[in-house]
């Protein structure tokens, strides 16, 4: 019988551009949410080598009526099934359900949404991975203390090409799954 590994800690995703295909309409149902390729099992490894995986994502289609808490519940569902499936576990998801100019305190670049995740888990979040596509999920990263990673799936190519100086030093990798592997490897 294989040694359990001892836990990692949390690693926090980005959801749209890193686990699935981005649409600028929006994904708006399970038959919309198609998970990028070797997202689902980079996931699962990361679930197995002991991290606490989360995801944390802007939601605006709520607010803007394009969708309901249901038919997210149901893209939520479809996911952690996938994972599952691969033989992984994704233990939370967290939202912000606001539009751009509800001045929320939860929307990312602001860090609510890694906040919250503090709180539940009772940790800080120095060091945390955070996996992004886009400046706003790197600059959430940075102002909860946290190791901002980009992919460049998704928006993460132009991001790339755009990164602010205070951004100059984030970790970027092709995919989840190399970013995955990396800390994996770690």
């Amino acid at each position: 019988m294989a040694a359990a590994l001892a836990p990692r800690g949390l690693v926090i995703l980005d959801r749209d551009g890193v686990i699935n295909r981005d649409s600028d309409a929006f994904v708006k149902s399970p038959a919309e949410w198609l998970p990028l390729p070797g997202s689902i099992d980079a996931i699962a490894a990361l679930s197995n080598a002991g991290f606490t995986v989360t995801v944390a994502s802007n939601q605006s289609g709520l607010a803007r009526g394009l969708f309901d808490r249901a038919a997210l519940r149901a893209m939520h569902r479809k996911f952690r099934r996938l994972v599952n499936a691969a033989g992984g576990h994704v233990d939370r998801i967290v939202v912000c359900p606001h539009g751009p100019n509800d001045g929320c305190s939860c929307r990312k670049p602001l860090p609510g949404l890694l906040l919250r995740l503090a709180k539940h888990y009772e940790t800080a979040l120095d060091g945390v991975p955070v996996i992004g596509d886009s400046t706003r999920d790197l600059e959430a990263a940075k102002a909860a203390g946290a190791a901002p990673i980009l992919v460049r799936t998704g928006n993460g190519t132009r991001t790339e090409a755009s990164l602010p100086d205070a951004l100059s030093d984030v970790a970027v990798y092709d995919d989840l799954a190399t970013a995955a592997a990396a800390l994996v490897g770690r």
